[in-house]
């Protein structure tokens, strides 16, 4: 799993590109943690893009950003999620909590 963070204008960028398992979750969140509370964004965004696989560690992951975001009355979006990983977030009722999500578009 590879993590990349930028922080822009318009809130902190994260890219993620891998698989998103019990294995790699702990590294995404403590790289995720430290920047929104070095940055303190008002917006964090993460692009799923890259993302091949994720199971339930990957819920856990959206769920511990989304509370840490909201510590600092930012706002989390997640963008370009495929629709394999759109259903397991689906099932899992994060769609239904204040999160921006955006389908992978089509190109």
């Amino acid at each position: 799993m590879e993590v990349k963070i930028e922080n822009r204008p318009e809130g902190l960028y994260v890219r993620l590109c891998g698989e998103i398992d019990h294995h790699s979750a702990r590294q995404i969140r403590e790289q995720v943690d430290s920047a929104v509370e070095m940055l303190r964004p008002a917006k964090l965004c993460l692009d799923f893009k890259e993302v091949s696989f994720m199971d339930s560690s990957g819920i856990g992951l959206i769920m511990g950003r989304y509370r840490l975001i909201q510590l600092y009355q930012g706002s989390l979006e997640i963008i370009n999620i495929s629709e394999r990983i759109k259903k397991v977030v689906s099932l899992s009722g994060i769609d239904r909590l204040d999160i921006k999500i955006h389908s992978l578009t089509a190109r």
